[in-house]
């Protein structure tokens, strides 16, 4: 389908007055008791169909969303009195819903079933979904007499034409419900609330949506579901942070540890596991610890935990820590303060 405003000419911001100034002007040159070859007669109605869409500003706005079921056939084969569509069905589709869950990191790296009660539309029983009172039937509209459509002669500048739009009564269908179901009032669906049982993947990551086909609304008179898009949260964890598959820590080491090395045991979402601290270690250091990060969501395998070395430099000291640190300084004379010449190791 032929974009609207480039059909005219126009701007996707232009006014109404522009819309109008600028149809009126390709009506002139395009219409067919002006300019009767066959390019220019499907030109005119392209035109004409844009102008009928972009002239109300409801079905501009309808058309700036891009929803759906707003088509070309809709409004131009009618206008122009070509033969209208059948009648539409009673059934629409079901609503989507967006939905919240909020998890620990734990649950996101490695996956978790949950149940979400919800409110939501589903099957009415006592009708079962077609909205119709039991022992009852549908009869024809008397307004469009089960065409779904109506047809009304329009007088413009151009002349007399005629249009067809959509029978308010029976929404298109060509029938009504002389006695809809009194559970559901003709609808096919009730409120009420359900449980929806989610697997979530493992390896999801914060603000990560989920499409969950067809576990949406019920529809109305028995149209399909909409769909539930499921929106991720993660709770910050006290010791780790995600970045990416990987996990990170920081491990604070005293100045002692730091020099002389140690092994340290830390409790990681896999359980305590032993790490071990190399002598000399330096602040910002990185002691990588493979496969213990996230589950990859769209691969196999696992990132890495990575612990981040951070030296506390004590600030308080007694005479006997001051005598110390005294004579490790006279041993250490020729590693005193100096420019490094070297890029610092370790990214923290």
């Amino acid at each position: 389908m032929s974009n609207h405003y480039e059909v005219l000419g126009v701007s996707p911001d232009a006014s109404q007055d522009e819309i109008k100034k600028a149809y009126r002007k390709l009506a002139r040159e395009l219409h067919p008791d002006v300019n009767p070859s066959p390019e220019a007669e499907e030109r005119f109605k392209l035109v004409t169909h844009a102008y009928e869409v972009l002239s109300d500003p409801q079905s501009r706005a309808q058309y700036d969303r891009g929803d759906a079921g707003f088509g070309f056939g809709d409004i131009f084969e009618s206008f122009f009195g070509a033969a209208p569509r059948g009648p539409r069905s009673r059934a629409q589709r079901g609503e989507d819903a967006l939905l919240h869950v909020q998890l620990d990191l734990s649950e996101a790296v490695f996956g978790v079933t949950k149940t979400l009660t919800i409110d939501t539309a589903i099957g009415c029983d006592s009708c079962t979904r077609s909205g119709i009172k039991a022992g009852t039937s549908v009869k024809t509209c008397d307004v469009c007499r089960g065409s779904g459509q109506i047809q009304r002669q329009v007088q413009s500048f151009m002349g007399v034409m005629v249009t067809t739009t959509t029978c308010s009564v029976c929404r298109g269908s060509g029938q009504t419900v002389p006695n809809p179901c009194p559970d559901c009032r003709g609808q096919g669906r009730v409120r009420a609330k359900r449980d929806l049982d989610l697997e979530i993947p493992a390896g999801v990551s914060d603000g990560l949506r989920l499409h969950l086909p067809g576990q949406g609304e019920v529809g109305f008179a028995g149209g399909p579901s909409g769909d539930i898009y499921l929106e991720i949260s993660v709770s910050p964890h006290p010791i780790y942070s995600r970045e990416g598959d990987d996990l990170v820590g920081i491990l604070e080491l005293p100045v002692s540890d730091a020099a002389l090395g140690c092994d340290i045991e830390l409790e990681t979402l896999d359980g305590k596991k032993s790490v071990k601290v190399d002598a000399g270690a330096q602040h910002g250091d990185v002691i990588t610890v493979k496969g213990l990060g996230a589950n990859k969501l769209r691969g196999r395998g696992r990132g890495d935990l990575k612990i981040v070395v951070r030296v506390l430099t004590p600030s308080k000291l007694d005479s006997k820590q001051k005598d110390i640190f005294k004579k490790l300084r006279e041993v250490t004379q020729g590693d005193g303060p100096r420019l490094a010449t070297r890029k610092p190791r370790g990214r923290f």
